[in-house]
């Protein structure tokens, strides 16, 4: 009959107290003494039950709570930080046991997993066995509940890869325990006292299997060189210490020298044995090698080993004796062992001699000798440590290998940490190290332990696929990692096949930094699940890769979050992988990212690459390590850029910084940004879109245009001036194609209508920019995003931890640039009044609409864009040639029948008709104008008069020959150029006469006798008064101080531009500003002003009192 979860809970605390209680009591008479019941009894309420001998009747909560309170005192000694967790760990469940709280079977199953640690960390192994029985019984129980669902449940993620190319399900299967999910947790854990006992599975049992799956890396085939020449040939090293990382692959090594000289007769048949072998040049082997074997866990310290033979060992010595020499070895140290004594170092070698080739395994030394610090017998086994290596250094054909942790956190409390110190010094001396497989060994190590061999016509199907993955990488290289170019990457998708070497990566490299995930092992047993759950799903891709991994299969995902901090299924079921998470929600709403299950790919590989470093100082996985992990050859990797952009802004559990995506336990600021951002009205969205419009109209960006500004809501004020201007149009005046009713159409013909409450004159000078209405929600969504990161990024209170703050400023400034790009992309619509010619004189004005591209430069702005438009169409002429003129004079028919046209009337009829051309402002006109006069003998369009007497009729200072130096102003005017040329004539006319009178006047005179007497021989002519030489001007005005901008704006157009025409001219401006305080001026007002000035050359300057 089935066992409930509550009953599994039952046996398994029942089965932990009977461990705990002799380990517990004997730690508390060695700390207490004889009167030890009585002192911890003080750490309870209720009284200690004991039986009518005297012994303690422990109840679970008693044994446990009495741990907890004196472990300081008592138990840090020989246990560890890890131990103490997993002892409060065990306190909750046995309170929520206590109060009938329901068990899933993820809680029971961590349960009976942390009872069996903690049972193994004080050496009984037996109470520890019998509750791993009953944990792999429960993973059987789910696991065939899981199988009946998984059709129901699990969504298969069909990709699109390059046609031609065969998925890895079809050139190499899994092994059958593999493929049909008959494996266990337990399995892929090699258990050297399991082996040692004849207990294991058949793949660690079978010495043939067990070769048969094992990948000889380099380390391993030093370890069984040495061990040949050391036993066969007396020339190898005496001792050999194993130090690695938990999981690493220490206890395989072990594994692999027992059943070499263990199965001396078999041995050449092994794989790769045989290769040694040759190496060594042995073509005999020896009947036997006698084995010793001995894990420290496997045997607790007050605990007697009973033999066959009626044999009670008591000690590591004695039982390495038993089981080199049985009865006979025994006796050499029978008297040391059963007096718990370390034996002499001549005892030990008498033992050696007599028993060689002896091979001497020790595995967990650290575990047993910890549990028995502050103790004679922790003193006994570290000199017998020394003893022994001594011993086997000075015996032939012996050796010894023993294991030792590589940390002191794997050593476990003060008692570990002294025991390994002891232990690293004595082994330092004489022992060789070994090399753990590297990385590219562990690829291997995992393929042949999962994997059946590959033929060679599936060897050529595997090398066609790797070849498809390289080109994408090096077609693409700017969107993967730069090693991935490498010919070297190539050797590593051949030694990792059928699996990416990006889930190696971050297996090996983040994943194995979790306490609990023991490295080899831990990705043996992640891998079985993937590879059965995508053997079962029938999966099609070409590798099995981060994105890949079926994280919706519960089997699967609690194989990931068994080794995560509690939280991580919430996170998956909302933003990774569940049935109605974000990435599916948003593939099915795009069909491009639908098609490649793109944001769950996604989605899938952050996952893998950044939960077990979420907590660390540079958390997260760049976008290029995401490509790596999604993108098979055939698909577009843009539709995976767009699936990240997505999930970033949507997720409420992923993060982001400088391109690196993370997911958290701790729910990300997007949720709070979304919440605020449907908070905002549409009036604060609009005004913050408007904040960004009036920065796209600052008007030292203004190009072409004289003047920008930004129309609002009606009544805005629009200046009716004689310049070229760019209004742009605020949200709420869109424009829609083929509308002629739109809002923006009817806020211009207002507009262009009146200035306030007078008729607008200058409507030729006003250009619209409008946005596009049909992309105008996109961008509304986006501001109330800048707006709401705004605000919790300068929300105090909120508390933000550092990678919410860092998230919120990376957000806001995300968001603020594209509300930015948006804007140009959304402000496309250029409208602006357009007449026919011959509709000139009437009120038949049209609005012409001009559609921009909306691409967003970041080196331009609006205007910019605008001006080049109008710009390449001619509809804005910031530069007007003197034919187009004369041209446009004629056409539109400017002289109005005639002589002569003020500027001042020339360019208000630019300004106000629709139908002429649009300049950008007077000086356009000014300079056609002279250049009528450069490059001609006479001119032929028109003249030039600085004024004209409306008396005489007469122009004066009229200009008509090239070269002539002169001004063009809007009070002069241009005349015709018959018109000029009669009054050229008739002025050279009289010139001409009254020269030809002064010179008959002069020669009557020379000979008409004087009426009077001359008074002298000599005659004078009269002076005539020459002209004043003017070479210098002054002039001084005030300005208003709240305009001085527009006013110096008139005075260097109406009066510095003609001063500085004047050949030879040098022109000095100065501007000097005095001010009278009422009140004193702050100190911030005074640095202000004074830093400014030097900014901006100021010569002098001077804060002064009275």
């Amino acid at each position: 009959m089935a066992l409930s979860n509550r009953e599994r809970i039952d046996i398994g605390l029942n089965l932990l107290k009977v461990g705990l209680a002799p380990y517990a009591e004997q730690r508390f008479r060695t700390y207490y003494g004889k009167d030890w019941v009585n002192q911890i009894a003080g750490h309870l309420r209720d009284p200690i039950d004991q039986d009518s001998e005297g012994k303690i009747i422990w109840d679970k909560y008693a044994l446990l709570k009495i741990m907890d309170r004196t472990w300081n005192d008592i138990f840090r000694g020989t246990l560890g930080k890890t131990e103490r967790s997993w002892l409060n760990e065990l306190l909750a469940v046995r309170n929520d046991w206590a109060h009938d709280r329901p068990f899933s079977s993820d809680d029971t199953y961590r349960a009976l997993d942390t009872a069996e640690r903690m049972l193994t960390a004080i050496s009984d192994a037996k109470n520890a066995s019998e509750i791993r029985t009953i944990r792999t019984d429960l993973q059987r129980d789910v696991y065939a509940e899981q199988a009946r669902n998984r059709i129901r449940y699990v969504s298969k993620l069909e990709s699109t890869p390059q046609a031609g190319l065969k998925p890895w399900r079809d050139i190499v299967a899994p092994h059958p325990d593999v493929s049909s999910g008959n494996y266990q947790r337990a399995e892929f854990a090699a258990d050297l006292a399991q082996v040692h006992r004849g207990e294991a599975s058949s793949e660690y049992q079978d010495p043939r299997e067990f070769y048969q799956r094992t990948h000889l890396t380099q380390g391993l085939r030093d370890l069984l060189n040495n061990a040949l020449k050391r036993l066969l040939r007396n020339q190898g090293d005496p001792v050999i210490e194993l130090q690695t990382n938990f999981g690493g692959g220490k206890t395989h090594s072990l594994l692999a020298l027992m059943h070499l000289f263990e199965n001396l007769k078999i041995a050449p048949s092994l794989v790769g044995v045989e290769e040694l072998l040759k190496a060594l040049k042995i073509e005999t082997l020896p009947p036997i090698v006698n084995t010793a074997i001995f894990v420290g866990t496997s045997l607790g310290v007050d605990e007697k080993s009973i033999k066959p033979d009626g044999t009670e060992i008591r000690t590591v010595w004695g039982e390495l004796a038993w089981q080199l020499g049985r009865q006979k070895g025994y006796k050499l140290l029978a008297d040391a062992d059963q007096n718990r004594t370390s034996p002499g170092t001549e005892s030990v070698v008498a033992l050696l001699k007599q028993c060689s080739p002896a091979l001497i395994i020790i595995d967990e030394w650290v575990a047993y000798i910890r549990n028995v610090y502050n103790t004679p017998f922790f003193d006994a086994n570290l000199t017998f440590a020394q003893v022994l290596t001594e011993a086997v250094k000075a015996c032939p054909n012996t050796l010894l290998v023993a294991s030792l942790p590589k940390t002191k956190e794997e050593a476990g409390g003060e008692g570990g940490q002294v025991a390994l110190e002891t232990l690293k010094h004595t082994f330092n001396r004489i022992q060789t190290s070994w090399r753990p497989a590297s990385a590219e060994e562990s690829y291997e190590i995992i393929r042949r332990r999962l994997f059946e061999p590959l033929s060679s016509k599936e060897f050529a199907e595997r090398d066609a696929v790797i070849k498809a993955y390289m080109n994408i990488y090096r077609q693409n290289s700017d969107d993967f990692p730069s090693d991935t170019k490498e010919l070297s990457y190539q050797y590593k998708l051949e030694s990792c096949y059928p699996i990416h070497p990006e889930m190696f990566e971050r297996l090996y490299n983040d994943w194995s930094s979790l306490e609990k995930f023991q490295q080899t092992r831990g990705v043996l047993r992640l891998m079985a699940s993937v590879i059965h759950s995508l053997w079962e799903q029938d999966d099609h891709n070409l590798l099995i890769m981060p994105s890949t991994l079926p994280i919706d299969d519960r089997t699967v995902m609690d194989s990931l979050t068994y080794y995560l901090d509690d939280g991580w299924k919430a996170v998956i079921d909302k933003d990774i992988d569940g049935p109605n998470a974000l990435p599916r929600e948003i593939d099915k709403s795009n069909q491009t990212l639908g098609r490649y299950h793109a944001s769950r790919r996604v989605a899938r590989t952050i996952f893998m690459g950044s939960a077990p470093i979420s907590k660390g100082s540079n958390p997260g996985i760049e976008d290029k390590k995401i490509n790596l992990g999604c993108v098979q050859p055939g698909e577009t990797i843009a539709t995976f850029s767009d699936a990240i952009r997505r999930l970033n802004g949507r997720a409420t559990y992923l993060y982001e910084d400088a391109r690196r995506y993370w997911y958290s336990i701790q729910p990300s600021v997007t949720r709070l940004a979304q919440d605020r951002a449907q908070q905002f009205e549409p009036n604060t969205v609009h005004a913050k879109i408007i904040e960004y419009l009036q920065s796209e109209a600052d008007n030292r960006k203004r190009a072409e245009f004289a003047g920008l500004h930004v129309y609002t809501h009606e009544g805005d004020e629009i200046a009716d001036e004689k310049e070229a201007r760019l209004v742009i149009l605020g949200p709420d005046y869109p424009a829609i194609k083929n509308a002629d009713d739109s809002p923006a159409r009817t806020i211009i013909n207002t507009i262009l209508e009146k200035r306030g409450n007078q008729p607008r004159l200058f409507k030729n000078m006003l250009v619209f920019l409008a946005p596009e209405q049909s992309q105008l929600s996109a961008l509304e969504e986006v501001t109330r995003f800048a707006i709401a990161w705004k605000s919790i990024s300068e929300d105090t209170a909120l508390d933000l931890t550092r990678n919410q703050t860092t998230q919120a400023n990376s957000k806001r400034k995300e968001a603020e640039a594209a509300v930015n790009r948006l804007i140009q992309n959304v402000w496309t619509w250029c409208l602006y009044p357009s007449q026919e010619p011959d509709k000139a004189g009437t009120k038949d004005v049209e609005i012409e609409a001009l559609k921009l591209t909306g691409q967003y430069d970041k080196e331009t702005n609006l205007a910019a864009q605008v001006s080049k438009k109008l710009v390449d169409r001619e509809d804005l002429l910031p530069e007007y040639g003197c034919d187009r003129l004369k041209l446009d004079l004629e056409r539109f028919n400017l002289w109005q029948g005639r002589n002569h046209i003020q500027i001042q009337q020339l360019w208000e009829f630019f300004a106000t008709h629709p139908y002429l051309p649009r300049l950008k402002d007077q000086y356009c006109l000014f300079q056609a104008i002279k250049d009528e006069f450069e490059g001609k003998v006479l001119i032929d369009g028109f003249a030039y008069a600085a004024s004209h007497d409306e008396a005489t009729g007469k122009y004066l200072n009229l200009v008509t020959n090239r070269g002539e130096s002169f001004s063009v102003s809007l009070t002069g005017f241009i005349v015709k150029p018959e018109v000029a040329q009669n009054q050229v004539n008739v002025e050279q006319q009289a010139k001409a006469t009254a020269t030809k009178g002064y010179s008959s006047a002069g020669q009557s005179a020379a000979v008409r006798p004087s009426t009077r007497e001359a008074t002298s021989s000599t005659s004078y002519p009269q002076a005539t008064p020459q002209p004043r030489q003017i070479n210098r001007f002054f002039g001084s005005v005030s300005l208003d101080a709240y305009r001085v901008g527009k006013d110096a704006g008139r005075i260097a157009e109406e009066i510095i531009q003609h001063l500085s025409e004047v050949a030879g001219a040098q022109v000095e401006v100065k501007l000097d500003i005095q001010v009278q305080f009422s009140n004193q001026p702050t100190d911030q007002v005074i640095r202000t002003i004074t830093e400014n000035c030097k900014t901006l050359k100021f010569d002098d300057l001077s804060f002064e009192s009275d």
